[in-house]
């Protein structure tokens, strides 16, 4: 049997520790985006015995992984034991140990077998090890982030906010961050609701009820057809436009029309809205560029105007590149730079301007509790970077070579209008609203929140 233990220190009590492991939401934070993991089925919680099925991926395989939570001594520490699943034997001890009553030492003992018998046991010890190293960094440092950006807000009572968009890329880790942080939330969906934290709405017959919103004190409004999933012809431009405009108008309607609406109405945009300006410096105060992505970031911000009538805060969020190992456009690039086939694209000096996801969710927070931001922020890190030194960065935390250019001409051959704008555009974008709120940034610089993302970053001690 091997024993494998990590521990860090965490910016809050034993109690509040614990308790945001044990609410909805912890484990999906906890789950590195370069690992396939899902829910298959969660029966009871941690404090009483519950279970949890998973869908883990290694390479074309796929494996159940089914653990049972047991011990828990409320506040203090919780046990995972495997049922069935990829190991001989896993149990999964955490710790919550009090410090002081400000702080905390996270501590995780695991004790497990490898599947195989001895001889599999002497090959893949060392390997399972840095797995282990790799995942346990990640997830301590990812605890330890939620935890702080919960703790700066921590003297405001729960929000009870609506999320559409919340299966997307984003809206999935900003549920579960709202909710692991004691925030309730309703799912917008478009199916069947299953279970209480689902509401039903449908954009084709303009569905949406009032009555869902009683009690909300918020809502973010995410959902709009994916820019990336193909070539824009003129169905598919017909089909972006009305999927963000349709669905923002019916939200602002809806909520300009109730007696007691929600205080804050936080909408999706994104930085499209400044068109390709070289290297000019923009902030919100800038003019709106031009362009099919300008034309569409403009009729889905004007659609919010019932809401901002109405008298309710209404923040568009011009969002740059979300980097995500998980899909979006860092996911779509790492196959090409692991291989070693990385490098610039186009002349490589057009301004990307990007955001780690943890920033991006908490910004949304501080958005969400920051009364003295009404109307437009740009959700970016304060460093844009060129083209050519996303590459760069990129390689160096990967450790592979990335020269290799991509002709501007080929975008355009493979992509079409499409390629042009998501990938040779240059938007040099400051958040200027954020950091004048005094939202801060814990991964303002690439490289940081590249390694991060990629579970390739120092142990936290």
């Amino acid at each position: 049997m091997a024993v494998f233990e990590w521990s860090s220190v965490m910016p809050v009590p034993a109690d509040e520790l614990y308790a945001w492991h044990v609410r909805r939401g912890a484990f999906e934070r906890l789950q590195p985006p370069w690992q396939q993991v899902s829910v298959v089925d969660r029966q009871g919680d941690i404090e009483h015995g519950g279970k949890l099925t998973l869908a883990v991926s290694f390479g074309p395989l796929r494996r159940r992984w089914v653990t049972v939570h047991r011990d828990a001594v409320p506040g203090r520490q919780f046990v995972d034991v495997q049922l069935a699943g990829p190991f001989a034997r896993w149990e999964h001890t955490h710790r919550c140990v009090p410090l002081d009553e400000h702080c905390s030492r996270l501590e995780d003992h695991v004790e497990y077998e490898l599947p195989g018998g001895t001889a599999i046991d002497r090959l893949a010890a060392v390997p399972a090890r840095h797995m282990l190293e790799r995942l346990f960094r990640f997830r301590h440092e990812r605890t330890r982030v939620d935890l702080a950006r919960h703790a700066a807000h921590a003297g405001r009572p729960p929000l009870r906010i609506v999320v559409s968009g919340a299966s997307g890329l984003i809206g999935t880790q900003l549920t579960a961050f709202l909710t692991s942080g004691g925030h309730q939330v309703i799912r917008l969906v478009r199916r069947a609701p299953r279970g209480g934290d689902e509401a039903f709405w449908d954009l084709e017959r303009a569905v949406l009820a009032a009555d869902l919103f009683d009690g909300v004190d918020a809502v973010v409004h995410l959902a709009g057809e994916s820019i990336a999933s193909g070539r824009w012809n003129p169905a598919r431009r017909r089909t972006i436009l009305e999927s963000r405009i349709d669905g923002t108008s019916l939200m602002a309607r809806t909520l300009a029309e109730l007696v007691s609406p929600p205080r804050v109405l936080i909408s999706a945009s994104a930085i499209g809205y400044y068109g390709s300006r070289g290297d000019e410096l923009l902030t919100e105060e800038s003019a709106a560029g031009e362009g099919f992505l300008a034309e569409v970031c403009k009729a889905w911000e004007a659609a919010l105007a019932p809401a901002r009538a109405a008298g309710i805060r209404t923040v568009p969020v011009r969002t740059g590149i979300a980097l995500s190992a998980g899909g979006g456009a860092l996911g779509k690039m790492l196959p090409a730079f692991r291989a070693g086939a990385g490098g610039p694209i186009g002349d490589g000096t057009q301004w990307m301007s990007w955001v780690a996801l943890e920033d991006y969710l908490g910004a949304i927070l501080h958005l969400l509790c920051d009364d003295s931001v009404d109307g437009p922020a740009n959700l970016v890190a304060p460093q844009a970077v060129t083209n050519r030194d996303f590459a760069r960065t990129l390689g160096r935390v990967l450790r592979r070579p990335a020269f290799v250019p991509l002709p501007a001409a080929a975008v355009h051959a493979a992509f079409g209008e499409m390629g042009d704008h998501l990938l040779l555009d240059s938007a040099h974008v400051a958040p200027a609203t954020l950091q004048r709120s005094g939202f801060e940034f814990l991964y303002g610089e690439l490289e940081p929140a590249l390694r991060v993302e990629l579970g390739l970053l120092k142990a936290v001690v």
